[in-house]
């Protein structure tokens, strides 16, 4: 059989430049990435208008919309920030300003991890030559993959040290997805997964979840150059890991996290991913190499993460014994408080408590489930209720005029 592929080149086009931008980045720069569901106003079903949406935006705006594989589906991405709290109120202001350019289409916005009633079977993929390429390799596991979720990026400058902070920051993703948790209604009922997201989406895609570790950038770049050589993948975004090096900003990436209906929560997840990579890192500066878990370990952790939530434990990965998922996170603010305190993140980690004591979003939802008696209307007319007043009380909460908002750096 004749091999009709075409020959892959020993130099690689999808590291290109990469070992660079990394060598030139900026510690703990902030990016955020929000993905947003869009909703028939009556019925809140999904509904397929993401190319009405980028029809209708305008300006600098239009240019932080960006579609993420389903057309009821459209992502917010801020610019690049100095500090988590310019960051907080682009972000603030953007689901405002979507949720506006929504309404005048006749379109309600809500976020939550999944969907609670809408089906796979109704929804259609996006036509960009990207997620052409998605449908067309992946087929049922794209079309099936209706969810939303919440993504950091963060400058860590030094290729080497950048894969060493990022091997490091698996073995906190358990934690992060615990408290995250928000889809534990999916297809009308209870799935019993308190991040029922993280089966659909992480369980189905492939190069997904949990990296192995490396050890630097050489190491990392050569298991790429080996998925490219063998046309594994075409580009470096096909890497789905729910924490990886992001080629094209320098940056680590972290994508463990259920999509939040409350933005306080969004920025307190932000926060603690935040101030985590930033103690790896002065961990790393003082010669304190980050300890890399067996992906075996943290695998046990995750799905103890993506099934239970706050409500259960988690195995702590030094001592080899279990102990409440709250205790763990817990201790990991105790981990980062010092870095949380050189980077202003202090205030915005305060809902974590809240959090831990009252429940986060799976608990609310499932709390929400059982008192209206199954109603997931109600359901979900909360959700895009609490998507909307909870940007405009935080975007309150940070006062100031527009005019004042100007030191954001693009």
């Amino acid at each position: 059989m004749t091999n009709t592929l075409p020959p892959v080149s020993e130099a690689s086009t999808i590291l290109a430049g990469v070992r660079e931008r990394f060598d030139a980045s900026e510690d703990f720069t902030v990016g955020i990435e929000e993905e947003y569901q869009l909703l028939d106003p009556i019925t809140l079903a999904l509904t397929g208008r993401f190319e009405d949406m980028m029809a209708a935006a305008e300006g600098p705006f239009k240019e932080r919309l960006a579609g993420e594989l389903i057309a009821s589906e459209i992502e917010f991405r801020t610019g690049k920030h100095q500090t988590l709290a310019t960051a907080a109120r682009e972000l603030a202001e953007g689901r405002l300003a979507t949720i506006a350019l929504a309404e005048t289409l006749g379109v309600a916005v809500g976020i939550s991890g999944v969907h609670p009633f809408s089906r796979w079977e109704d929804q259609r993929i996006i036509d960009t030559e990207h997620y052409r390429r998605v449908e067309a390799e992946l087929g049922y596991v794209a079309w099936t993959n209706n969810t939303w979720s919440v993504h950091l990026h963060c400058g860590i400058r030094g290729a080497d040290r950048a894969i060493q902070v990022s091997t490091a920051m698996r073995n906190v993703l358990p934690e992060l997805l615990a408290l995250s948790a928000n889809s534990a209604i999916f297809w009308g009922r209870p799935t019993r997964l308190h991040s029922t997201r993280t089966h659909v989406f992480t369980r189905n895609f492939p190069r997904c979840g949990i990296p192995d570790p490396f050890r630097d950038f050489d190491e990392y770049a050569e298991f790429v150059r080996t998925l490219e050589r063998s046309r594994s993948i075409v580009e470096g975004t096909q890497l789905w890991w729910s924490v990886r090096p992001h080629h094209t900003h320098g940056t680590i990436e972290v994508r463990v996290c259920d999509g939040q209906t409350e933005l306080g929560e969004t920025l307190a997840l932000c926060a603690l991913m935040l101030a985590t990579l930033a103690t790896i890192a002065a961990e790393f500066d003082e010669g304190r190499p980050p300890v890399a878990h067996p992906y075996r370990l943290i695998e046990e952790n995750l799905w103890r993460a993506e099934r239970h939530g706050l409500s259960g434990e988690l195995i702590d990965m030094d001592q080899g014994t279990a102990r409440p998922t709250t205790a763990a996170i817990e201790a990991l603010l105790v981990r980062v408080d010092d870095a949380a305190g050189r980077l202003g993140l202090r205030e915005f980690l305060r809902p974590v408590g809240a959090m831990l004591t009252d429940g986060n979003g799976a608990m609310r939802q499932l709390r929400h489930f059982e008192d209206s008696g199954g109603d997931l209307v109600a359901l979900q007319a909360a959700c895009v209720d609490r998507t909307r007043a909870s940007a405009q009380e935080l975007l309150d909460g940070l006062g100031g005029t527009r005019d004042e908002r100007r030191d954001r750096s693009d």
